[in-house]
């Protein structure tokens, strides 16, 4: 099985119900994260989706939304209470 690449997605949404909407979509495709910071194991397709949803949903004049792809090689490191996220072999989006 191939792992699908680690991004890191934040976003910085103007107005509560765009904000709630954005959050909801992100957390579907989440394996943890904070707030408006989220780890995502995502495959090409995932990603497409992902990101096509994001368009849909974003003011782009006032909302702004980032997504980073991890390099592999380097690891995964947390401090605190942070918990690595893990590519479960399968994720259930309902």
């Amino acid at each position: 099985m191939t792992k699908r690449p680690l991004y890191i997605l934040a976003y910085d949404i103007a107005d509560p119900g765009r904000l709630h909407r954005v959050h909801h979509a992100v957390k579907a495709y989440s394996t943890g994260g904070q707030k408006s910071v989220h780890e995502c194991f995502l495959g090409p397709s995932e990603q497409s989706a992902l990101w096509g949803e994001l368009i849909r949903l974003i003011d782009g004049q006032v909302d702004s939304v980032l997504m980073i792809r991890l390099d592999p090689r380097t690891g995964t490191h947390t401090l605190g209470l942070g918990v690595k996220p893990r590519d479960e072999p399968f994720f259930y989006i309902g």
